[in-house]
Protein backbone atom coordinates (compact mmCIF):
# COMPACT_ATOMS: atom_id res chain seq x y z
CA UNK A 1 0.00 0.00 0.00
CA UNK A 2 1.11 3.59 -0.69
CA UNK A 3 2.59 5.38 1.84
CA UNK A 4 2.24 9.28 2.71
CA UNK A 5 5.24 11.23 3.22
CA UNK A 6 6.53 14.35 4.87
CA UNK A 7 10.37 15.87 4.23
CA UNK A 8 11.15 17.90 6.66
CA UNK A 9 14.47 19.89 6.42
CA UNK A 10 16.51 22.83 7.49
CA UNK A 11 18.23 25.33 5.86
CA UNK A 12 20.49 28.35 6.78
CA UNK A 13 22.47 30.30 3.70
CA UNK A 14 21.96 27.39 1.25
CA UNK A 15 20.78 29.69 -1.61
CA UNK A 16 23.51 27.58 -3.79
CA UNK A 17 21.66 24.81 -3.24
CA UNK A 18 18.05 25.05 -2.10
CA UNK A 19 16.08 25.11 -5.65
CA UNK A 20 17.85 21.96 -6.64
CA UNK A 21 17.38 20.29 -3.57
CA UNK A 22 13.57 21.23 -3.31
CA UNK A 23 13.03 20.10 -6.88
CA UNK A 24 14.78 17.00 -6.55
CA UNK A 25 12.62 16.45 -3.76
CA UNK A 26 9.59 17.33 -5.53
CA UNK A 27 10.20 15.11 -8.74
CA UNK A 28 10.51 11.74 -6.63
CA UNK A 29 7.72 12.40 -4.64
CA UNK A 30 5.78 13.09 -7.65
CA UNK A 31 6.83 10.19 -9.37
CA UNK A 32 7.20 7.46 -6.89
CA UNK A 33 4.49 5.03 -7.20
CA UNK A 34 4.32 3.68 -3.82
CA UNK A 35 4.05 7.59 -2.65
CA UNK A 36 0.35 8.71 -1.80
CA UNK A 37 -0.06 12.25 -0.34
CA UNK A 38 3.41 13.95 0.11
CA UNK A 39 4.47 17.46 1.11
CA UNK A 40 7.69 19.22 1.82
CA UNK A 41 8.60 21.63 4.81
CA UNK A 42 11.51 23.60 5.43
CA UNK A 43 12.77 25.69 7.80
CA UNK A 44 14.77 28.86 6.79
CA UNK A 45 16.92 29.77 9.76
CA UNK A 46 17.38 33.52 9.36
CA UNK A 47 19.31 33.35 6.06
CA UNK A 48 20.85 35.87 4.72
CA UNK A 49 21.61 34.74 1.51
CA UNK A 50 18.13 34.83 -0.27
CA UNK A 51 17.42 31.44 0.84
CA UNK A 52 14.33 32.52 2.06
CA UNK A 53 13.22 34.52 -1.10
CA UNK A 54 14.59 31.53 -3.44
CA UNK A 55 12.02 28.84 -1.14
CA UNK A 56 9.20 31.58 -1.70
CA UNK A 57 9.58 31.41 -5.54
CA UNK A 58 9.36 27.32 -5.55
CA UNK A 59 5.95 27.78 -3.51
CA UNK A 60 4.91 29.03 -6.57
CA UNK A 61 5.83 25.75 -8.23
CA UNK A 62 4.96 23.57 -5.38
CA UNK A 63 2.27 24.26 -3.29
CA UNK A 64 3.20 21.54 -1.40
CA UNK A 65 5.93 23.18 0.31
CA UNK A 66 5.46 24.71 3.46
CA UNK A 67 8.23 27.25 4.83
CA UNK A 68 8.90 27.93 8.18
CA UNK A 69 10.82 30.95 8.83
CA UNK A 70 13.32 32.18 11.80
CA UNK A 71 13.55 36.09 12.06
CA UNK A 72 17.25 34.86 13.27
CA UNK A 73 19.46 32.58 12.97
CA UNK A 74 18.61 30.16 15.70
CA UNK A 75 20.81 27.37 14.89
CA UNK A 76 20.21 23.40 12.79
CA UNK A 77 18.32 21.68 15.48
CA UNK A 78 16.01 24.16 16.32
CA UNK A 79 15.31 24.35 12.68
CA UNK A 80 14.83 20.57 12.71
CA UNK A 81 12.37 20.86 15.55
CA UNK A 82 10.25 23.52 13.78
CA UNK A 83 10.58 21.33 10.41
CA UNK A 84 9.10 18.34 12.14
CA UNK A 85 6.65 20.03 14.23
CA UNK A 86 5.13 21.64 10.91
CA UNK A 87 4.63 18.18 9.14
CA UNK A 88 1.36 16.29 8.92
CA UNK A 89 1.47 13.13 7.55
CA UNK A 90 2.19 9.30 8.70
CA UNK A 91 6.00 9.18 7.97
CA UNK A 92 8.74 12.18 8.44
CA UNK A 93 11.63 11.95 6.07
CA UNK A 94 14.40 14.38 7.76
CA UNK A 95 17.19 15.71 5.60
CA UNK A 96 19.45 18.37 4.85
CA UNK A 97 18.98 21.47 2.19
CA UNK A 98 22.68 21.05 0.95
CA UNK A 99 22.54 18.35 -0.86
CA UNK A 100 24.79 15.46 0.26
CA UNK A 101 21.55 13.07 1.08
CA UNK A 102 19.80 11.63 -2.25
CA UNK A 103 16.23 11.25 -1.86
CA UNK A 104 16.09 8.56 -3.46
CA UNK A 105 17.78 6.33 -0.95
CA UNK A 106 14.15 6.09 0.29
CA UNK A 107 13.02 3.51 -2.04
CA UNK A 108 15.01 0.37 0.11
CA UNK A 109 13.16 2.59 3.31
CA UNK A 110 9.79 2.39 1.61
CA UNK A 111 9.76 -1.20 1.00
CA UNK A 112 10.81 -1.81 4.38
CA UNK A 113 8.11 0.63 5.79
CA UNK A 114 5.62 -1.62 4.05
CA UNK A 115 6.79 -4.62 5.37
CA UNK A 116 5.60 -3.58 8.66
CA UNK A 117 7.11 -3.70 12.21
CA UNK A 118 8.89 -0.67 11.86
CA UNK A 119 8.51 2.86 13.32
CA UNK A 120 12.28 4.26 13.02
CA UNK A 121 14.90 4.00 10.55
CA UNK A 122 17.89 5.34 9.83
CA UNK A 123 20.55 6.22 6.85
CA UNK A 124 23.82 4.35 7.44
CA UNK A 125 26.70 6.31 5.37
CA UNK A 126 28.32 3.63 3.94
CA UNK A 127 31.03 6.37 2.42
CA UNK A 128 31.07 9.78 4.39
CA UNK A 129 31.72 12.55 1.84
CA UNK A 130 32.82 14.75 4.01
CA UNK A 131 36.42 16.10 5.21
CA UNK A 132 38.86 14.02 7.28
CA UNK A 133 38.02 16.72 10.59
CA UNK A 134 34.61 15.93 10.14
CA UNK A 135 34.95 12.55 9.72
CA UNK A 136 37.10 11.86 12.91
CA UNK A 137 34.30 13.90 14.89
CA UNK A 138 31.08 11.80 13.31
CA UNK A 139 33.13 8.62 14.19
CA UNK A 140 34.20 10.00 17.97
CA UNK A 141 30.83 11.14 18.72
CA UNK A 142 29.27 8.07 17.17
CA UNK A 143 31.47 5.62 19.45
CA UNK A 144 30.87 7.38 22.28
CA UNK A 145 27.12 7.23 21.82
CA UNK A 146 27.12 3.41 21.22
CA UNK A 147 29.12 3.03 24.30
CA UNK A 148 26.90 4.95 26.41
CA UNK A 149 23.41 3.36 24.90
CA UNK A 150 25.07 0.05 24.51
CA UNK A 151 24.34 -0.39 20.99
CA UNK A 152 26.16 -0.73 18.14
CA UNK A 153 24.94 1.41 15.55
CA UNK A 154 26.52 1.99 11.97
CA UNK A 155 26.26 5.66 12.17
CA UNK A 156 24.93 7.28 15.21
CA UNK A 157 24.81 10.70 13.89
CA UNK A 158 23.08 10.18 10.59
CA UNK A 159 20.60 13.02 9.75
CA UNK A 160 18.89 10.68 7.50
CA UNK A 161 15.99 9.51 9.29
CA UNK A 162 12.34 7.87 8.74
CA UNK A 163 10.44 7.52 11.66
CA UNK A 164 6.37 7.42 11.77
CA UNK A 165 5.12 11.29 12.08
CA UNK A 166 3.35 10.51 15.31
CA UNK A 167 6.59 9.46 17.30
CA UNK A 168 8.68 12.14 15.63
CA UNK A 169 6.20 15.08 15.97
CA UNK A 170 6.50 13.88 19.42
CA UNK A 171 9.93 14.08 20.57
CA UNK A 172 11.20 16.76 22.58
CA UNK A 173 13.99 17.94 21.50
CA UNK A 174 16.45 20.44 22.56
CA UNK A 175 19.55 20.57 21.13
CA UNK A 176 20.25 23.74 19.23
CA UNK A 177 23.38 22.92 16.96
CA UNK A 178 24.50 20.08 14.30
CA UNK A 179 24.12 17.36 17.08
CA UNK A 180 20.58 17.62 16.87
CA UNK A 181 20.66 14.29 14.72
CA UNK A 182 22.34 12.64 17.81
CA UNK A 183 19.94 13.49 20.09
CA UNK A 184 17.01 12.41 17.66
CA UNK A 185 18.69 9.10 18.04
CA UNK A 186 18.96 8.82 21.65
CA UNK A 187 15.63 10.09 22.03
CA UNK A 188 13.90 7.35 19.92
CA UNK A 189 16.08 5.22 21.96
CA UNK A 190 15.42 6.07 25.52
CA UNK A 191 11.56 5.55 24.88
CA UNK A 192 12.36 2.21 24.21
CA UNK A 193 12.34 1.37 20.20
CA UNK A 194 14.88 -0.06 17.69
CA UNK A 195 16.25 1.98 14.74
CA UNK A 196 16.51 0.17 11.59
CA UNK A 197 19.80 1.15 9.84
CA UNK A 198 20.12 0.75 5.87
CA UNK A 199 23.08 1.89 3.57
CA UNK A 200 22.76 5.02 1.96
CA UNK A 201 24.52 7.30 -0.68
CA UNK A 202 26.02 10.40 1.09
CA UNK A 203 27.61 12.90 -1.61
CA UNK A 204 29.55 15.90 -1.75
CA UNK A 205 27.69 19.01 -0.89
CA UNK A 206 26.57 20.94 -3.99
CA UNK A 207 27.54 24.20 -3.31
CA UNK A 208 28.26 26.32 -0.55
CA UNK A 209 30.22 26.68 2.48
CA UNK A 210 28.81 23.92 4.94
CA UNK A 211 28.82 25.32 8.54
CA UNK A 212 31.19 24.56 11.26
CA UNK A 213 30.48 22.37 14.08
CA UNK A 214 32.67 21.88 16.91
CA UNK A 215 33.18 17.91 16.74
CA UNK A 216 35.22 17.42 19.21
CA UNK A 217 32.82 18.65 21.99
CA UNK A 218 30.35 16.53 20.48
CA UNK A 219 32.46 13.52 21.05
CA UNK A 220 33.08 13.88 24.63
CA UNK A 221 30.24 12.40 26.77
CA UNK A 222 29.72 15.50 29.54
CA UNK A 223 29.43 18.00 26.28
CA UNK A 224 27.08 16.23 24.14
CA UNK A 225 23.16 18.03 24.95
CA UNK A 226 21.94 15.06 22.38
CA UNK A 227 22.26 12.56 24.92
CA UNK A 228 19.96 12.93 27.28
CA UNK A 229 19.33 10.98 30.48
CA UNK A 230 22.57 9.01 29.04
CA UNK A 231 22.93 6.87 32.32
CA UNK A 232 19.27 5.71 32.29
CA UNK A 233 19.94 4.98 28.43
CA UNK A 234 23.54 3.00 29.31
CA UNK A 235 21.55 0.56 31.21
CA UNK A 236 19.11 -0.79 28.65
CA UNK A 237 21.28 -2.44 26.35
CA UNK A 238 19.55 -2.27 22.61
CA UNK A 239 21.27 -3.19 19.24
CA UNK A 240 20.70 -2.00 15.65
CA UNK A 241 18.06 -3.93 13.67
CA UNK A 242 19.62 -4.71 10.42
CA UNK A 243 17.67 -5.67 7.24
Amino acid sequence: MPIEISVAAPAYNEAANIAAAVTEWRDYLERHPEVAAWEIVVCDDGSSDGTGRILRELQTGCPRLTVVTFARNRGAGAAIAAAIAATRLEWVVLLDSDGQFPIANLDAFIGRIQAGGVLALSGARIRKADSLPYRWGSAASGAVSNLLHRTRYRDFNSIFKVVHGPLFRALPLESAGMNCSTEITARVAELGHTWTELPIEHRERGGGSRRLAVLARRARPGAVRGLPRAAALAAAPRRAARA
